[in-house]
């Protein structure tokens, strides 16, 4: 029996051993198809002699099927997948946010792969793309600058909002900070994910102010969630509550109206236990959870709802 969790009525048990990982990878993100197969976004490597990526294909046992995308991604960062099986990915190396068939071929590509946008504008590395209940695309652009975009379903962009200055990236990358983080409502300090309610209200996890930001349809301010300390990713369950893999805490799990529902997880070298920070989330049509970590390789965790 693997090692149980519970937050509230959730209770989970981690599948001990689940993936047969074909190569040695950072797993940053993860999704499910309408078949629960399991798609995950690897970094085989990352750094000065050159960034690969590549998309690893699972069997909801764990079983590799496939493999795509080595040579044309490079540093993948954020996926989700709709209910038609499109799968939107966005690679904060190359700036581009890409729309894939579940076999790996392309359908739509927004940004220009390898050119950063002019500051405000589409695409400065990208962390997230999704789709709201009216076929728009929303993504969070939060290494390179503080911005979130919405586009038609044809990839037109209709607006852009956010503020502040590239601090995190300019403290990480050029090792000096001469900007001012954003702080105020609307403003933020590394939007790293984006994600939209079945009212195509967007929730913005505003990292490294540990907070979560909620907005309307228009990018207008309504709400924030002042208690997310590290938030990386999240996803709405069927029931209307948002579960945020956090950098520093574990899951959260909270209804919509910001109520806290409870945590769980933990961090240790043990089965069950979470090496890396967790850094992506996916639900899949059972209710089971699976958790992508960076900062350690292939930790990559299922945890099936009991």
């Amino acid at each position: 029996m693997g090692k149980q969790f519970r937050a509230g009525d959730y209770k989970y048990e981690h599948v001990d051993g689940w993936g047969a990982f074909p190569a040695n990878g950072v797993v940053s993100d993860i999704a499910c198809d309408s078949q629960d197969r399991v798609y995950a976004c690897v970094r085989l490597k990352q750094g000065p002699d050159g960034n690969e990526g590549e998309i690893w294909v699972f069997d909801r046992d764990g079983n590799h099927i496939k493999s795509w995308g080595k040579g044309d991604l490079e540093v993948p960062h954020g996926m989700w997948i709709s209910s038609y099986n499109d799968i939107y990915l966005t690679d904060s190396g190359d700036h581009t946010v890409t729309k894939f068939d579940i076999c790996g071929n392309v359908l739509m590509t927004l940004g220009t792969k390898g050119k950063r946008g002019s500051e405000g504008m589409p695409f400065r590395s990208p962390t997230r793309a999704v789709v709201s209940s009216s076929n728009e695309i929303f993504v969070s652009d939060g290494y390179q600058q503080n911005r979130c975009h919405r586009f038609t379903a044809n990839g037109e962009l209709m607006l852009s909002w956010g503020k502040g200055d590239p601090v995190y990236y300019e403290q990480t990358h050029l090792g000096k900070v001469s900007g001012t983080p954003g702080t105020g409502p609307g403003e933020f300090n590394l939007p790293h994910d984006i994600t939209i309610d079945r009212n195509d209200r967007a929730y913005v996890l505003d990292r490294e102010n540990d907070r979560l930001q909620i907005f309307d349809n228009e990018g207008e301010f309504i709400d924030q969630w002042s208690d997310v300390p590290g938030g990386n990713d999240s996803v709405i369950d069927e029931n209307d509550a948002i579960h945020i893999a956090t950098g520093h805490s574990g899951i959260q799990i909270r209804t919509l109206s910001g109520d806290f529902i409870g945590t769980w997880g933990e961090s240790g070298e043990s089965a069950g236990q979470f090496r890396g920070a967790p850094h992506g989330i996916w639900i899949d049509s059972r209710g089971d959870v699976y958790v992508a970590e960076v900062g350690a390789q292939l930790a990559l965790n299922k945890f099936a709802r009991l």
